[in-house]
C-alpha cells in the first residue's frame, strides 16, 4: 500500500494533495510585509486546508494580524503570492470571505436587527432576515433586536459584531481574537457556532492568546514570531517535536515538597498542582522515588509539554535571553 501511494503520489500530486489530504483553502507562498524599516511578515508561507479551522498564536506584534489582513486584501504583500480557494488573492471575490477585526467597530446609534440586515444585505446581495433571526436566537439576543447597539454591554455588542460577519455565511471565515472580553456562557456559543461552520464547510482562521482554546479548538495551529514561522501544524505533530519532559504533580505538602528536588531544572506552581520540568537525562522515576520519601503523592503523571508551554519555549523571558546573549 505504501508503494502504491508513494507512485501515486509522484505522478498526480494535485490530486493527491486535493483528495488525500484536502484542498487549500488559503495558499500563502514566501509572502513579506514590511512597514519602513520594520518587517511584520518574514518570507511566510502556509496552506490552510478547506473545510478546517486554522490557529494563528504569537505573542502581540509578532505579525498574525498583518497576515490575516493581507489575506482579508486589507493589505498587500510586498513580495510573495496569496491565493484563496485558488485564486490570487486581488481577484477573489470578497463575498466568500467575511473579516472581524480585533478592533470592533459599528454604527451605534443603529438599532441591532437593523444594523445585521444591512451588513448581511452589503455582502450578500440578498435579504438575510431569516438568517439574522436565526443568529439573534442563537447567541441568545432575540431579546435585544430593536435595542441601539449603544445600549448594549460590551459582550453583547460583540456578538452582534460576530453576527454582522457570518450573515451571509462565508466559505472563508477570518476572526482576529473573537473571543477576548467574552464570558464563558458566551464564549461557549461563539465556540459552538465556529464548530457548526466548519461541519457545514467554512474554513476558520482565527487568533488566540488563549493557549487553551488554540488547542481544543484548531485542527492545525501556526505560530509566528519576530514575523517568522516557528510551528506550523496539527498539535500532536507540533507536540512530537518536544520529549515529555514535564511532570505535572499533586502532593500533599504542596510545592514545599519540591524545593531543591535534584533533576528538576524549573517548577511552576499552579495552586494544587505543579509541573516540574526534568533536566536532561533525569529519570521520572527516580523523581517519583525522591517526591514519596518527602509527602504523600496525591497525582503523578508524565506529559507532554502543552501548547502554553511550547508557546512559552519559544517567545518567554529566558529564550529572549539566550537570543540576546548569542547576539552579544
Amino acid at each position: 500500500m505504501g508503494g502504491f501511494l508513494s507512485a501515486l503520489t509522484a505522478r498526480f500530486p494535485s490530486i493527491w494533495h486535493d483528495t488525500i489530504l484536502g484542498m487549500s483553502a488559503v495558499e500563502i507562498d514566501n509572502v513579506t510585509k514590511m512597514f519602513r524599516d520594520v518587517t511584520a511578515v518574514d518570507r511566510l508561507s502556509l496552506a490552510v486546508t478547506e473545510g478546517s479551522v486554522h490557529g494563528f498564536i504569537g505573542p502581540n506584534g509578532s505579525g498574525k494580524t498583518t497576515t490575516m489582513r493581507m489575506i482579508a486584501n486589507i493589505l498587500h504583500p510586498d513580495s510573495g503570492i496569496i491565493r484563496v480557494f485558488g485564486e490570487e488573492r486581488r481577484s477573489t471575490r470578497s463575498a466568500i470571505m467575511a473579516y472581524l477585526p480585533e478592533e470592533r467597530g459599528v454604527y451605534r446609534k443603529m438599532r441591532v436587527r437593523a444594523l445585521l440586515e444591512f451588513h448581511g444585505e452589503l455582502r450578500g446581495g440578498h435579504n438575510v432576515t431569516a438568517e439574522v433571526d436565526r443568529w439573534l436566537e442563537r447567541l441568545d439576543l432575540a431579546r435585544c433586536a430593536e435595542q441601539k447597539i449603544e445600549t448594549l454591554s460590551k459582550g453583547m455588542s460583540q456578538k452582534v459584531q460576530f453576527i454582522a460577519t457570518v450573515v451571509p455565511e462565508p466559505k472563508l471565515l477570518i476572526l482576529d481574537e473573537p473571543f477576548s472580553g467574552l464570558d464563558p456562557v458566551s464564549t461557549d456559543m461563539i465556540r459552538s457556532a465556529i464548530l457548526d461552520m466548519r461541519r457545514h464547510g467554512c474554513t476558520v482562521i482565527l487568533s488566540t492568546h488563549d493557549m487553551g482554546m488554540a488547542q481544543t479548538l484548531c485542527d492545525s495551529i501556526l505560530m509566528i514570531f519576530r514575523g517568522k514561522k516557528v510551528l506550523d501544524g496539527t498539535l500532536d505533530a507540533i507536540q512530537s517535536n518536544y520529549p515529555s519532559d514535564t511532570i505535572r504533580v499533586e502532593l500533599e505538602k504542596g510545592i514545599s515538597a519540591v524545593n531543591n528536588l535534584p533533576g528538576i531544572d524549573q517548577v511552576k506552581d499552579l495552586g494544587k498542582v505543579q509541573e516540574l520540568h526534568m533536566s536532561g537525562g533525569c529519570d521520572a522515576q527516580e523523581v517519583l522515588q525522591a517526591l514519596a520519601a518527602r509527602t504523600r503523592i496525591i497525582s503523578f503523571a508524565v506529559i507532554k509539554p502543552s501548547l502554553h508551554d511550547i508557546f512559552v519555549r519559544i517567545a518567554g523571558p529566558q529564550q529572549e535571553a539566550r537570543e540576546a546573549a548569542s547576539v552579544a
